[in-house]
């Protein structure tokens, strides 16, 4: 059975599992979930996603939530499947790196893009408020002393993990974009290697298909 994507097409984890689905080629049917309607509150949803946010996948009955668990979940069952995203268990060093990588992601680089993504984009347009420009310009500095690291790890290899594209890097993308999308232009200029990386990650094929909307219904690749 074909794996069953549910989400809204602009959400932003729903667009990271997206970006894994197109770079691996993997097929997907699309469901909307109206959270604008709260269909993500209902009963029905709930009992999928225990609390109740976006996106989850289905795979032949199998239930998984949380976008980055997902995106490990599908490399894991189809890691020859078109481009490696991770380092094979067996190679232990690898590994290691790799999952040194994920920590500096979701511990450096998320709690400050997305608080700075959410005060620049998705309060005034889903909330109507103008940004709070004292959180935002916090958000922004702390971010800014979190890249200087970034620069450093970057002048000595070519992705956050090694000289290999990874789910990490990936992961970077959505807020990355909102960022630029908010009028920062922080991931071209804090610095030469962290403008290379930024440039060579966000102009990958597969955000570019699913950048301005997940593609709905059912999704083949030849």
């Amino acid at each position: 059975m074909v794996l069953k994507f549910y989400a809204s097409p602009l959400a932003t984890c729903g667009r990271r599992v997206a970006t894994v689905l197109w770079e691996k080629k993997i097929p997907y049917e699309f469901i909307d979930v109206d959270v604008f309607n709260g269909e993500h509150k209902t009963p029905a949803y709930l009992e999928k996603h225990p609390f109740g946010q976006i996106p989850y996948i289905e795979d032949d009955g199998f239930i998984l939530y949380e976008s980055r668990a997902i995106c490990r979940y599908l490399e894991a069952k189809y890691p020859n499947k078109d481009l490696k995203l991770a380092p094979s268990p067996s190679d232990v060093k690898a590994s290691a790196l790799f999952e040194q990588a994920a920590s500096v992601e979701q511990n450096n680089f998320e709690p400050h893009a997305s608080k700075a993504a959410y005060e620049s984009v998705l309060k005034p347009l889903f909330r109507k408020e103008p940004k709070d420009e004292a959180t935002y310009n916090a958000a922004i500095k702390a971010l800014s002393d979190k890249l200087d690291g970034y620069e450093r790890i970057l002048s000595k290899q070519k992705y956050l993990a090694g000289d290999e594209i990874t789910l990490v890097d990936l992961f970077h993308i959505v807020y990355g974009a909102m960022l630029e999308q908010g009028g920062s232009d922080l991931m071209t200029s804090k610095g030469p290697n962290v403008a290379r990386w930024w440039k060579d990650i966000s102009s990958r094929a597969s955000w570019q298909a699913v950048k301005d909307g997940i593609p709905t219904g059912s999704v083949t690749f030849d």
